[in-house]
């Protein structure tokens, strides 16, 4: 692609995002209408929301398996939508307080818990989502299963309260983060893409170090994050090596030390 050909495109996606616009493919059309057959599309949408976007797709063609596909050692799918995201997303929107009750692990129940909720999670290794909220009356930041909420319902909340949770959630947020440099070792330079990909979903920066054609990339994540982080760089293996952020060493370390002590011999 030349470079005016960048400039025109920039221009287009910069006036549909002016506009409210959103561009699709044909490719990602035929997956939304596919989606939509699913049970979960009737809990996740509003009725009139998903007759809508029905109405949108009804003259696309229909995604066609004739039998030429074939799951093999699948495992049961597992439904990624829960009731409490159409009952949540609003309150979030709106800042205001939630009054909830939930349970504990060892089958403990917290009654009327007053809070604020700051964002939604999902864990793609778990495929459940969680609450990140602050509890008022304990002071501090939470993360709730959405699963163990047994109710919650809104509380009003005036806006210069809300401002001033969410800057103590900021602050908590800041004081847990973790840095680690991870380097690229340079004869996989040429698989960059695939590596940063690895780490989308992660703060970073990226330096070049030109006297050792070597890159740098610098990850920002919270504490509690660490053991992903870790997973991800044993998926990419000999193509990076961490050079900076002791907890994550001593961990690699350590898996390291685990792997080699089952092939000494006896």
């Amino acid at each position: 692609m030349s470079l005016f050909e960048k400039i025109f495109n920039y221009q287009i996606i910069s006036r549909l995002d002016e506009s409210g616009a959103f561009a699709t493919t044909s490719q990602e059309r035929v997956w939304l209408q596919s989606m939509l057959t699913d049970s979960a599309a009737i809990e996740a949408f509003t009725p009139s929301t998903l007759d809508k976007l029905r109405q949108i797709l009804a003259d696309d063609e229909p995604l066609e398996a004739d039998g030429s596909l074939r799951e093999k050692a699948g495992i049961p799918a597992v439904s990624v939508y829960h009731p409490l995201l159409r009952e949540l997303r609003p309150i979030l929107r709106s800042r205001s307080g939630i009054c909830m009750t939930y349970k504990l692990r060892n089958g403990r129940m917290h009654e009327r818990m007053s809070g604020f909720p700051y964002k939604l999670e999902f864990s793609m290794v778990k495929k459940e989502w969680s609450l990140l909220w602050y509890n008022r009356r304990h002071r501090a930041l939470m993360s709730t299963k959405l699963s163990n909420i047994v109710n919650i319902t809104e509380d009003e909340l005036l806006p210069e309260e809300a401002e001033k949770f969410t800057q103590r959630i900021l602050g908590i947020l800041e004081s847990r983060k973790e840095q680690g440099i991870i380097e690229i070792i340079p004869i996989y330079n040429g698989e960059m893409s695939r590596i940063l990909y690895a780490f989308s979903c992660f703060e970073k920066e990226v330096e070049y170090v030109q006297e050792t054609d070597t890159y740098r990339i610098t990850l920002t994540f919270q504490a509690d994050e660490c053991e992903y982080v870790l997973s991800k760089i044993r998926f990419l293996g000999k193509r990076v090596k961490v050079v900076q952020g002791s907890r994550l060493i001593s961990r690699m370390k350590e898996t390291t030390s685990k792997a080699l002590a089952r092939y000494e011999e006896e």
